[in-house]
């Protein structure tokens, strides 16, 4: 089954082995994106490998963004302002919520509810114009720089944003009455993907897969970044372990991003929005379109790159998917030694022969649907 497959979305292969339309066996081929994210990071300076992060995750590239940035900066040794914490933060769960609007939107979709598909559509879109405001770009918008951001939120942020949440959760719950007693809805997702505890943690699984078998795991509780630990949010569980429950936990999962993002915008402080060293920071277009210093300056830190200590780090955020995290070796150069970045999507789907042997081919989609793979992330 694929990669040429509507539900498949050509960057994948399911090779069955079946009894009649009953599934005995699935092996699971990725790697039809050979774009070699690792090897590219290697061939350039730190401050260039941000625009290959965003295609990691196309869905929710800010995250992305934010965990490499956090990773050199752990090698340097220093701490972006706190406005800035605050604006990576905000900025990150707004891509969440896009994250989990597209993957359960597209879900239903493909079950049949196309209505939910486009209210969940509608709602991602009100949110993506905002970040497309902020960063100039709807989708691949390297917006992070290591050392802050590109720049400040614009003046009007927060009464856009109280906008579209306004607008998003009555989409949301339209959704909710469509779908949450909706007979065929449940019947095609409830005890199907069953995973148990014990199998999702030998596997390494992690965001709202582990968290719909009971695990409650999220990076933004077990190991704090940014100010995630100034701000209060819960962690939304399942039970069974199953579509149904992974579904749920997305959806609940938006709702507390918006609590997150209300709160910071309400915590948030005055002051600047990135480091003040130029060996890290690039400088602002202004200064390097006017001025021979800015100019030199940007060409010292794109072309000769910043000088990281030498040494290696893993730091991990919680991405859409799970746990995102980025092992970063320095040799002391301007470009890395090594980089390597542990994408959720490609440890959940090792995990997919477990989810549906003895399941029915039909039972694919919906399951291949919750895992939400992103095919940049599988990228080997």
């Amino acid at each position: 089954m694929g990669p040429s497959h509507p539900a498949t979305h050509g960057t994948i292969k399911f090779d069955l082995k079946l009894e009649g339309e009953k599934i005995l066996d699935c092996d699971v081929v990725v790697g039809y994106l050979h774009r070699g994210f690792a090897k590219m990071c290697e061939q350039v300076t730190w401050t260039q490998v941000i625009p290959y992060t965003d295609r990691l995750n196309y869905v929710s590239p800010l995250i992305n963004n934010v965990g490499y940035a956090l990773a050199v900066e752990k090698l340097l040794g220093v701490e972006t302002p706190a406005r800035c914490q605050f604006i990576r933060v905000i900025m990150s769960e707004l891509s969440r919520i896009t994250d989990h609007l597209t993957c359960c939107g597209m879900a239903a979709s493909e079950l049949g509810a196309i209505t939910v598909g486009f209210y969940l559509i509608e709602a991602r879109e009100l949110l993506i114009r905002i970040i497309e405001v902020v960063t100039g770009a709807r989708l691949t918008i390297s917006y992070t720089r290591i050392g802050g951001v590109k720049h400040d939120l614009p003046p009007d942020f927060a009464e856009q944003v109280t906008k579209a949440f306004r607008k998003s959760r009555q989409l949301l719950a339209d959704c909710d009455r469509l779908l949450s007693r909706n007979r065929i809805f449940i019947d095609r997702m409830s005890g199907l993907g069953v995973l148990s505890q014990e199998t999702a943690i030998a596997y390494g699984l992690t965001g709202p897969i582990l968290r719909s078998t009971g695990v409650s795991y999220d990076v933004r509780k077990a190991e704090p970044y940014l100010v995630y630990d100034q701000l209060d949010f819960e962690i939304p569980i399942g039970t069974k372990g199953d579509n149904y429950d992974r579904f749920i936990c997305r959806m609940l999962e938006i709702e507390q991003s918006m609590r997150i993002v209300e709160q910071a915008l309400k915590k948030i402080p005055l002051g600047p929005v990135s480091l003040d060293d130029p060996h890290v920071v690039l400088p602002e277009k202004e200064k390097v379109y006017n001025s021979i210093e800015g100019l030199m300056h940007h060409f010292k830190i794109i072309m000769e790159g910043i000088q990281v200590p030498a040494g290696e780090v893993y730091l991990a955020v919680e991405g859409g998917n799970g746990e995102l995290g980025f092992y970063i070796v320095s040799n002391g150069g301007g470009k890395p030694y090594r980089v390597r970045v542990r994408p959720p999507c490609f440890i959940a789907m090792s995990a997919f022969r477990e989810m549906i042997k003895g399941s029915m081919i039909a039972d694919i989609i919906p399951t291949f649907g919750m895992i939400n793979m992103i095919g940049g992330e599988c990228d080997r």
